[in-house]
């Protein structure tokens, strides 16, 4: 083989490699039923501190009304040119779930499940240094449904500020403990904070008792970012 064909060679495998980095995932459940259960979801586009996170773990005992969920995330590697929504390649997690969940104890012959309800949801973006947390304990009662989307640019935008964007939509009622917060921070470690990065905003709530609870949570890389991030055509 001549050295010209063994660089062709080299080269075509090094983009085969890069091609097969590309990750999309998608699942979509339904669940009803009486009994314990136990739910963990971990989603990561990026390795290290680069990343768009999602973290959801659900476990509790009694009656499941009403359990869906949507999930769909596709990671961009640097360098390969593919391209997505809105014509710039990006990170993204766009997650929904709606519950209905009731507490009572349950008993097999495996044992006895005896747990409220706890639903936690964690979404980071290191993109635009955006963390944002929902979370129920102690449930004896949980009927919510909640829209998650966040986006982490990879290339240059219209708008260069816009780097990602964080957006949270949270309808719930909640016999129970009810949690949510999030936080903006400066992606970049400052010096004259010796490492740390500086915080710009935070918002945190915590309930305990009954409660009926709407939030729409917006953390953008700047105000500029509705011109690519709005989906004029949301699902219902």
């Amino acid at each position: 083989m001549s050295r010209k064909m063994i660089i062709l060679a080299v080269i075509a495998m090094t983009l085969v490699g890069m091609a097969g980095a590309a990750n999309y995932m998608y699942e979509k459940s339904s669940v009803k039923g009486v009994g314990y259960r136990s739910l963990e979801m971990v989603i990561s586009t990026q390795p290290g501190f680069e990343c768009q996170k999602l973290v959801e773990k659900q476990s509790g005992s009694g009656n499941v009304i009403t359990s869906r969920i949507e999930l769909e995330a596709e990671r961009q590697p640097a360098g390969l040119d593919c391209i997505w929504a809105n014509g710039y390649p990006m990170d993204y997690i766009n997650f929904t779930s709606e519950q209905e969940l009731e507490y009572m104890p349950v008993s097999y012959q495996t044992g006895t499940y005896d747990q409220k309800w706890v639903d936690k949801l964690c979404v980071q973006n290191y993109k635009i240094g955006a963390v944002m947390t929902e979370m129920y304990t102690h449930a004896e009662h949980l009927q919510k449904t909640t829209e998650v989307k966040t986006r982490g640019y990879n290339g240059q935008t219209e708008t260069p500020c816009c780097n990602g964007v964080l957006e949270a939509n949270i309808n719930s009622n909640v016999i129970g403990v009810a949690h949510i917060g999030w936080i903006s921070r400066d992606p970049e470690a400052s010096s004259s904070l010796k490492g740390r990065h500086a915080e710009y905003g935070r918002s945190v709530e915590d309930l305990t008792g009954v409660f009926s609870i709407e939030k729409f949570i917006q953390l953008w890389g700047n105000s500029t970012c509705g011109a690519v991030s709005v989906d004029w055509l949301p699902c219902l």
